[in-house]
């Protein structure tokens, strides 16, 4: 028997899923149901965006996800929030500069919003070889 959590915790993976999609798309018309009106994200350089920030330099192409492929999304859920973590292999073009295929560390939180899970907060943090 499924548990009502485990509904809800691949309702999010699938939504995450979804929100990805959409940014590699550049169909930030799509993005924007999946992001809070508070959302944030937290660059892997430390920089902070904005919703509209952040799908703006989408849609103007600034930020340009060539592709996000990720693994298994961990989610742990408590109430009308999650927070969910992962592991991906991002290659974008940033400013028009080509960033090579790259490992990163994706830690999001979800809210339940007007009866939608959206990402309120975002954060990426490079994985780096060891030297």
């Amino acid at each position: 028997m499924t548990s009502r959590n485990s509904i809800t915790e691949d309702l999010i993976r699938s939504t995450e899923r979804a929100r990805l999609l959409a940014l590699v798309e550049g169909n930030t018309d799509e993005a924007i149901i999946h992001h809070g009106t508070d959302f944030e994200l937290i660059t892997p350089i430390g920089a902070v965006l904005t919703r509209e920030q952040y799908l703006g330099a989408i849609a103007a192409k600034q930020i340009n996800y060539l592709s996000w492929e990720p693994g298994h999304i961990a989610v742990r859920l408590r109430g009308d929030a999650a927070i969910i973590r992962y592991r991906a292999a991002l290659e974008v073009e940033f400013g028009g500069h080509p960033i090579p295929l790259t490992d990163y560390w994706h830690t999001d939180s979800y809210e339940l919003l007007d009866g939608r899970w959206q990402a309120v907060w975002s954060q990426a943090t490079e994985i780096r070889p060891a030297h």
